[in-house]
């Protein structure tokens, strides 16, 4: 297999996340009854006229300024002919030789350190096609218009992804920009975010592209790289035996982990495209674009670049707090009010996420606000509580009883600090553990623990942990 070289593309749809579908003023809300939001334009009765939505346009600009593409003053929507019963006008209205984005690109990190650049081709403005549900009818299948007209971006690659793993890591980051920019939920069950990956290998020492075939739909990370991985050794296997790739669309089975054949793969010209000539061409102007690139955020990539750089994060977890706006905002916010950026990393990748995770729930809105959060750092960080109680009061907080000082006060959990107060303490449990004493002093270190428990434990638990080992030690190592 090493002497074979996959050549993958991936065109990703991206449904835009407007209220309203391209052309038409029907919503877009995912679960509605079948066939209850398709209007006579989604449906392209006689008489009526696409209008363009011009949130979508907008988003498609956003989109482009994201990838630094060249955006199309121009642009054109035409005409895609082809025939399929959840097709309900018998053409795609799409964008084909003038799309308003062209030539941006990702940069994937590598391990290394370096990036490998790939290359967007295009990303262009489309309308979604209805869908075809085969599994409510015996012997029969339904048609749910509902999707019909769902504005798209369809992003499309030039052939640059050379593995399985390659393809999800531009899938995942793309992913992580379209949600970050606010263009897209990313919701891959509900069809937001899908992809079609396009396969062909060639011999490595050969500079011709071999035939590729399409794998439709592909709606999960792991479907991608099994659907790649797949098609990748399948083709090897008949070109290998002598056999020839057939051009063709795929789809993949993730029950039996196999693509299949679905149609022969088309060219442009089957197509037949043309202009559309209900709808005018698209013009951007430059006040548009500049007003579009002072809502653009920082991204991801920048942002974690800059976590890592100016407030000393580790890798992992800067690219944690940056793959989310939500995320990045909330830890932005607890930094700027506590100016404790490593310790607002830890709180949200350690306990926060703990009880995202265990309460299967979504980022935002948190259970515990920005400003709650950094006021319970401020307790740790002034020693009013130590850690341990910080985390108990993380709970109560969680549970809904509160700020961190009425709940510190409430359940007494103020930190004991008073030096005479702790000295007692500890003098006390040195003098009551003679045989311990003298084992610390003899080398075993590892009785240490025992009397710091000890002192907590008569403190139940308020006394500062610092000051407690410090008297401990001093007192320990006295002659």
């Amino acid at each position: 297999m090493t002497q074979w070289k996959p050549v993958i593309g991936l065109e990703v749809h991206v449904q835009l996340a407007t209220h309203s579908k391209i052309f038409s003023g029907s919503s877009t809300a995912y679960g509605a009854a079948p066939n209850t939001q398709a209007s006579a334009i989604d449906l392209g009765l006689p008489g009526v006229l696409p209008v363009i939505n011009a949130r979508a346009v907008d988003m498609a600009v956003l989109f482009g300024l994201a990838i630094n593409a060249t955006l199309a003053r121009r642009s054109v929507f035409a005409r895609k002919n082809y025939f399929y019963p959840d097709l309900p006008k018998g053409y795609q209205i799409s964008q084909y030789e003038l799309p308003i984005v062209n030539h941006g690109r990702l940069l994937l990190p590598r391990p290394d350190g370096s990036h490998k650049q790939v290359r967007i081709l295009r990303a262009h403005l489309e309308e979604d096609a209805g869908k075809s549900v085969h599994d409510l009818f015996p012997g029969s299948s339904g048609i749910d218009l509902n999707r019909a007209g769902t504005p798209l971006l369809e992003v499309v690659t030039e052939p640059d992804l050379e593995s399985a793993a390659e393809a999800v890591q531009y899938m995942r980051m793309l992913h992580t920009l379209v949600k970050f920019i606010g263009i897209c939920d990313g919701n891959m069950q509900e069809g937001s975010f899908r992809c079609d990956a396009n396969v062909s290998v060639r011999r490595i020492d050969d500079t011709v592209l071999g035939t590729r075939t399409e794998t439709k739909n592909l709606n999960s990370f792991r479907f991608v790289e099994r659907a790649i991985q797949y098609e990748i050794a399948r083709q090897i296997e008949i070109l290998e035996s002598g056999g020839k790739i057939v051009q063709e669309t795929r789809l993949y089975d993730p029950d039996r982990d196999e693509t299949r054949p679905m149609r022969s793969k088309e060219d442009a010209h089957d197509y037949r495209y043309f202009p559309d000539p209900d709808l005018l061409p698209l013009l951007l102007s430059e006040e548009e674009i500049i007003a579009a690139q002072a809502i653009l955020p920082e991204l991801p990539q920048q942002r974690e670049i800059r976590y890592r750089t100016e407030f000393g994060l580790a890798p992992d977890d800067a690219a944690i707090l940056a793959s989310e706006r939500e995320i990045a905002e909330y830890f932005e916010c607890v930094t700027r009010l506590t100016n404790l950026p490593k310790q607002a990393a830890n709180w949200i990748t350690g306990e926060v996420f703990a009880r995202l995770n265990r309460d299967e729930a979504a980022f935002a809105p948190s259970k515990v606000t920005a400003e709650s959060l950094a006021a319970l750092i401020a307790r740790v960080a002034d020693a009013t509580i130590s850690t341990t109680m910080a985390k108990q009061v993380f709970d109560a907080m969680w549970q809904g009883e509160g700020e961190p000082d009425a709940i510190i006060s409430n359940r007494g959990l103020r930190q004991v600090t008073d030096h005479r107060e702790i000295e007692a303490l500890v003098d006390a449990v040195i003098a009551e553990s003679p045989e311990q004493v003298a084992q610390f002093r003899a080398g075993k270190d590892k009785v240490f623990g025992y009397f710091v428990g000890s002192v907590m434990k008569r403190s139940r638990g308020k006394a500062n942990p610092q000051q407690v080992n410090d008297l401990i030690l001093a007192r320990l190592r006295a002659p």
